[in-house]
């Protein structure tokens, strides 16, 4: 189990890398993690063989392990919709009776699900690598915290400590999760893991030394800072500085791409593959100034698409974003972005909100109580002016919404994208693209005819994370870790 002293501290990350290394050593591995908390997910088989959907670290752990990604992998999923509300998933799907029950009394109804899917997983893989949430060491939550302790105490599982020593303070981070750790879960930690460290790792002596002689418990590793490991960031936004870019060498042009951060965004990490690209510099955009001078702009998902389309004309920039298609630059709205690109949203149930759009594309929103999940194939029809390279391209991806979108009479010829049975699900208005597909730019065919260049292939990037890691952990030590 990888538990973490902090949110961020490389939990996801290291448990990706952990479901590589075991699988390479010839074990069948599944990942875990008891509940998540994110707006990040992908769609997988539910129990009943329709569309379910899992948080999106856990669907690409269960890709470095050589799994089939299931719902049980990832249990609970709580997606964030305000500050102090969350849509409650159970084994992918919707659960909208938990959504008001209290923190505590939700947790005591969810903690034995979670048991049972994290028991079914034992029983069919040699091995199961866990990812805690936040930290363990919540004092106040430690009666009902089943994500960290009570999976750690069902698991039965050796557990590892990662700290982020960039962010100051790695060693007293470690040192105090492990002494408030309760006393009959605290033998199970049997390694710390300083991550992103930057200098000379012999510098760090005596401290390791120091803590082990205060806790029992040595260092294993220490894991150089390392940006382009190609894996999305879960929270990819949260850790960054408002508008900061990836940066193309100064010898090649760059595309410039500016990515609209609403605060519900979701789905972000399937724009990691432009991240890596020579040829385009990234950037997260909450201000009208971050849009100056952007080639492309994006408009994500989002998980409540009226109260962050709301956020846009608070922040001006619903205007900045007119004034963009106006100056016929590409646009490109994703699921809520295509929500907010259309004529009005619709809500006669109260899903989400209505309101109207920004009148970009000629559609228009109904929010339906149902969640669409599908993974599936489409194509592309017949597109013009920048979006022209993708003209008859079929793609496979995925599907996360409540809305259901139509175009507006008279517009039928903008229908751009359609999925496999033929229905439309993206259209076209000048430079503007609207498309309800998730993961377009995850597929190489896309990005090799769009800008000329594609990515290493996710499968790779798995392998790099595996053989960055060996090197740093004593020789024999991760299979000492689930020796019996």
């Amino acid at each position: 189990m990888v538990l973490g002293t902090t949110s961020h501290a490389g939990k996801s990350w290291l448990a990706t890398a952990l479901c590589r290394w075991y699988a390479r050593q010839g074990l069948t591995v599944a990942p875990f993690k008891a509940q998540n908390m994110s707006n990040n997910a992908r769609v997988v088989p539910g129990p009943d063989g329709d569309g379910a959907e899992i948080g999106s670290a856990q669907y690409f752990q269960a890709l470095a392990a050589r799994a089939a990604p299931d719902v049980r992998m990832n249990p609970v999923l709580l997606k964030p919709e305000r500050d102090t509300a969350s849509q409650v998933v159970v084994l992918g799907r919707v659960r909208p009776d938990l959504a008001e029950v209290p923190w505590h009394r939700r947790s005591a109804l969810l903690a034995p699900l979670a048991a049972d899917a994290l028991r079914q997983l034992q029983a069919t893989h040699e091995l199961v690598v866990i990812e805690g949430a936040g930290s363990p060491a919540e004092i106040n939550l430690q009666a009902s915290d089943y994500v960290n302790l009570g999976t750690l105490r069902g698991s039965q599982a050796a557990a590892l400590i990662v700290a982020d020593i960039d962010r100051g303070g790695a060693f007293a981070h470690l040192f105090g999760t492990h002494r408030l750790l309760p006393d009959d879960v605290r033998g199970q930690v049997r390694g710390f893991v300083l991550n992103r460290f930057r200098g000379d790792a012999s510098l760090l002596a005596p401290g390791p030394q120091q803590l082990q002689a205060l806790t029992g418990v040595p260092t294993l590793a220490v894991l150089p800072m390392w940006r382009g490991h190609g894996l999305p960031e879960e929270d990819g936004v949260a850790v960054e500085v408002p508008g900061e870019a990836t940066a193309p060498p100064a010898d090649r042009p760059a595309c410039r791409i500016a990515i609209v951060a609403w605060p519900r965004i979701s789905n972000l990490d399937e724009f990691q593959p432009l991240r890596q690209m020579r040829g385009v510099q990234v950037s997260w955009a909450r201000r009208p100034q971050d849009l100056v001078g952007a080639d492309l702009v994006i408009l994500p998902g989002s998980k409540h698409t009226s109260s962050d389309l709301a956020w846009l004309h608070a922040q001006g920039l619903a205007a900045a974003i007119a004034a963009h298609a106006a100056a016929a630059r590409p646009l490109l709205g994703v699921c809520g972005g295509l929500q907010m690109l259309g004529a009005a949203l619709h809500d006669p149930l109260g899903i989400d909100g209505a309101a109207a759009g920004l009148g970009l594309l000629p559609v228009e929103t109904t929010f339906a109580p149902d969640k669409r999940l599908v993974d599936g194939d489409a194509r592309f029809s017949a597109l013009h002016g920048f979006w022209q390279p993708w003209s008859g391209l079929a793609l496979r991806g995925y599907q996360i919404r409540h809305g259901r979108t139509r175009a507006l009479p008279g517009a039928c010829d903008h229908a751009a994208l359609h999925d496999a049975d033929g229905t439309p699900i993206g259209w076209q208005h000048g430079n503007v693209l609207g498309a309800y597909v998730h993961g377009l730019f995850e597929q190489p065919a896309l990005l090799q005819a769009l800008f000329g260049e594609t990515v290493r292939p996710l499968d790779a990037v798995f392998d790099g994370l595996a053989d960055f890691i060996d090197p740093h952990f004593p020789p024999g030590a991760l299979m000492r870790l689930i020796d019996r």
